[in-house]
C-alpha cells in the first residue's frame, strides 16, 4: 500500500474543502466537482512541493 505523507494529506483536504466551496478550478479554469479530480489536484500540488508521494500510475498501452 502507499504512503502519502501528511504534507500530502493536508493539501488533498485543502483541495476537497475548495471542492466543496465551489473555489476550486481546474487548469483549464472549469469548475472541479469531481472528488476524484480534486484528490488528484491536491496530490499533484503535494508533489510540486515536495511532499512524499509515491508517482502516479503509468498505464501500458502496447495496442
Amino acid at each position: 500500500m502507499a504512503k502519502y505523507s501528511k504534507e500530502a494529506q493536508e493539501y488533498v483536504e485543502e483541495a476537497m474543502h475548495e471542492m466543496k466551496e465551489g473555489k476550486l478550478k481546474s487548469s483549464n479554469g472549469q469548475q472541479v466537482t469531481n472528488p476524484k479530480q480534486a484528490i488528484a489536484i491536491g496530490l499533484s500540488e503535494a508533489r510540486e512541493h515536495g511532499a512524499k508521494v509515491p508517482e502516479p500510475k503509468k498505464e501500458d498501452k502496447d495496442s
